[in-house]
């Protein structure tokens, strides 16, 4: 799944993946914005982002304000999913991390948008009036 990445340690080449996988998914946004993590504001990154045509726009440190959504979001993942979990393989992590994520964004409601989901998953119910394939 683009967009996020669960490893031990992310460097600068990581982040460009994710971020080409988003920005083919999606396109390429005006800015970028992240904190001042070295991961995001490595040389390579920086000049990466620029090729693409994009800007970035760090948040300055000790400034969560700047960038509310994130805050609330990495809050949720620690007050809801890593402060309650003991993560005994890098596999076992991954799993449970896309687990969660998976229900934040298509089951958890959230007050915002009405108590629903942001992305409920699409099920898609065959009419019984559909016309079935034929076998040759």
């Amino acid at each position: 799944m683009p967009g996020h990445r669960v490893n031990r340690k992310l460097k600068a080449i990581d982040v460009i993946d994710v971020l080409s996988d988003l920005f083919i998914l999606r396109g390429i946004p005006g800015h970028v914005r992240s904190d001042n993590g070295h991961e995001f504001v490595a040389k390579a990154v920086r000049e990466w982002i620029t090729s693409v045509g994009a800007r970035t726009a760090y948040i300055e440190p000790g400034s969560p304000w700047e960038n509310g959504y994130c805050e609330s979001f990495n809050s949720k993942l620690r007050d809801e999913l890593l402060k309650g979990e003991i993560f005994y393989t890098l596999q076992e992590g991954k799993v449970v991390i896309e687990s969660w994520r998976r229900h934040y964004n298509t089951v958890r409601p959230h007050p915002s948008l009405g108590y629903r989901p942001p992305a409920p998953e699409v099920v898609v119910h065959a009419s019984p009036l559909a016309p079935r394939p034929t076998r040759n």
